[in-house]
């Protein structure tokens, strides 16, 4: 009986007072909206193996200052409820308020237009041309060259639209088909007739 209580003790007291451990996570919260804004997209993009490990340490490293010394259940449950209710809070504010969440989420960036490469967004969003042309062929496209337009979006997703061949040369590509399949039939037609017995 009381091994059982050293161990609910052990689980749930709080080396930290209730507030401490609801002010922690929520200073962390908007710690890291404003450094990942001010990082810029790439990071959530996650582009390369050092976007990934910067993600992965960070959160290692604010674990601490989240959780302080106290590693006990309960604290893990204030600190963990503290950041979806700060979360939930901070998105049902901005989906009301589309100016200040453009302010916070940024704007998307058009990295390819009419199928040219804008070297100089890639340049401020820190994006090689390698690092874009292997975000195409993920998404499915050989090269840059079938992409007429490639958006960076503000949560980091990289959005690819194809070209489109003008409405001449679809509707030129179209004839050509029906008039293949026209001299298919003809074809089919003469081979039928000449193998027909002549009357006599």
């Amino acid at each position: 009986m009381v091994l059982f209580a050293d161990l609910w003790h052990n689980m749930f007291y709080l080396d930290l007072p209730v507030l401490e451990k609801i002010l922690r996570p929520i200073i962390i919260y908007f710690f890291l909206v404003i450094g990942v804004r001010i990082a810029g997209k790439r990071q959530l993009a996650q582009l390369n193996p050092f976007d990934l490990v910067v993600l992965l340490t960070l959160s290692n490293t604010v674990q601490n200052a989240i959780i302080g010394n106290d590693n006990s259940v309960s604290g893990g449950i204030i600190g963990a409820a503290t950041l979806l209710a700060v979360n939930f809070l901070v998105v049902w504010y901005l989906y009301g308020h589309q100016r200040l969440e453009h302010l916070i989420e940024g704007e998307p960036d058009l990295l390819v237009k009419d199928g040219k490469v804008r070297h100089k967004r890639l340049k401020h969003e820190l994006i090689t041309l390698a690092e874009l042309e292997a975000a195409a062929r993920r998404q499915g496209f050989p090269s840059l060259d079938n992409v007429d337009r490639a958006i960076l979006e503000p949560g980091g997703t990289i959005s690819f639209c194809a070209k489109t061949p003008p409405v001449e040369e679809s509707r030129h590509g179209e004839l050509l088909v029906r008039l293949d399949g026209l001299l298919n039939e003809i074809k089919s037609l003469a081979t039928a007739n000449a193998q027909r017995p002549q009357a006599t």
